[in-house]
């Protein structure tokens, strides 16, 4: 992916996570995950704490889906009981990208073996694109480097343009 892009693509990093929200950890994977798109060239609005609750997750993903291109979570992709961010992705997708996960999983295992416990999943809701990370910074940010390349090319897929025509960045919602 490009360094820079010609027009940013919005996007919206939401932290999932009950302690972080309730203000008795810092968040620091959303700042990450931010830093990292604003790196490439996105636009980004966030992060928003959100609670480990599905609904509220949910209704999050759907709020932010109406304005963003992208939205990436992080947290709640594990296999704890309260990690239900994998769920509330697949409620309000269409489509499931099963290819970023994989090559998010693959890229994680190459630092930890506890790569291969992430339930995270990415899709599509509408014209936006929604990409699920862990919650700790060094593999919100593997797995967002792992699939970054597509990215671009899937938002402009997303947007009816033509790939084949169509500039990086042309596609931009404000």
């Amino acid at each position: 992916m490009p360094s820079h892009l010609p027009q940013p693509f919005g996007a919206v990093v939401l932290t999932i996570s009950d302690s972080r929200t309730r203000g008795e950890q810092q968040d620091t994977s959303g700042p990450a995950v931010a830093a990292s798109l604003q790196a490439a060239g996105f636009t980004v609005e966030g992060p928003h704490l959100v609670p480990d609750e599905q609904p509220q997750i949910e209704a999050a993903l759907r709020n932010n889906a109406a304005h963003a291109a992208l939205v990436v979570t992080t947290g709640g992709t594990g296999i704890a009981p309260r990690d239900v961010t994998p769920e509330a992705t697949r409620a309000v997708c269409t489509r499931i990208l099963d290819g970023f996960a994989e090559r998010m999983r693959a890229a994680g295992a190459r630092c930890t073996p506890l790569a291969a416990l992430s339930r995270a999943i990415s899709g599509t809701c509408g014209r936006t694109l929604i990409v699920n990370l862990p919650g700790s910074p060094e593999g919100a940010v593997t797995s967002l480097e792992a699939v970054l390349d597509l990215i671009p090319h899937a938002l402009v897929l997303l947007s009816g343009a033509d790939p084949h025509t169509a500039s990086v960045g042309a596609p931009h919602r404000p």
